[in-house]
């Protein structure tokens, strides 16, 4: 049997670049896995009567992300329209939200996907959603304890053509 010659058996010389690249790359992996991140998080808006609002919930990970979120917001609204025996996500739905005395907080705010949070003082209130020239109306109470959630769906064979 012939000897191995010896530089093949000397461990493989580091290259002095080699750690510097290394971090390069894991830290251009982390930048773009942030950047993906950051754009499933829908932003937040304060509207003219002071009431946050975010919507969203387009793609699986901003719909995780919203239904995530919607504990710790006092109020949130999911639209549906029924597909058969299930629903279908509905987005471009326009909202209002009267308090008790009739004064709207939140005025044809249109959602960016098929969730809603606001955050809206603890009391009763009148939700008005429309979507494609059909109107859904609901009464909500938020609690100062609890998150309240609310569902509107649409019936099947609603256009959303006409609402986009």
């Amino acid at each position: 049997m012939n000897p191995v010659p010896a530089p093949l058996l000397q461990p493989a010389r580091r290259d002095r670049w080699q750690p510097f690249a290394v971090i390069v790359v894991g830290a251009t992996a982390l930048s773009c896995a942030i950047a993906v991140r950051a754009s499933e998080v829908p932003a937040v808006y304060v509207n003219d009567a002071g009431v946050e609002y975010a919507s969203g919930g387009i793609g699986m990970g901003e719909a995780k992300l919203m239904k995530q979120a919607s504990s710790q917001w006092p109020a949130s609204f999911e639209f549906a329209i029924r597909d058969g025996k299930r629903g279908a996500f509905a987005s471009d739905v326009v909202v209002t939200v009267r308090d008790k005395s009739g004064a709207a907080v939140m005025t044809d705010v249109v959602s960016q996907g098929p969730f809603l949070v606001a955050r809206l003082q603890p009391g009763r209130y009148d939700v008005q959603a429309t979507l494609a020239g059909r109107t859904l109306n609901q009464r909500i109470i938020v609690r100062g304890n609890a998150p309240t959630h609310s569902v509107f769906v649409w019936p099947a064979g609603t256009d959303v053509s006409v609402g986009s």
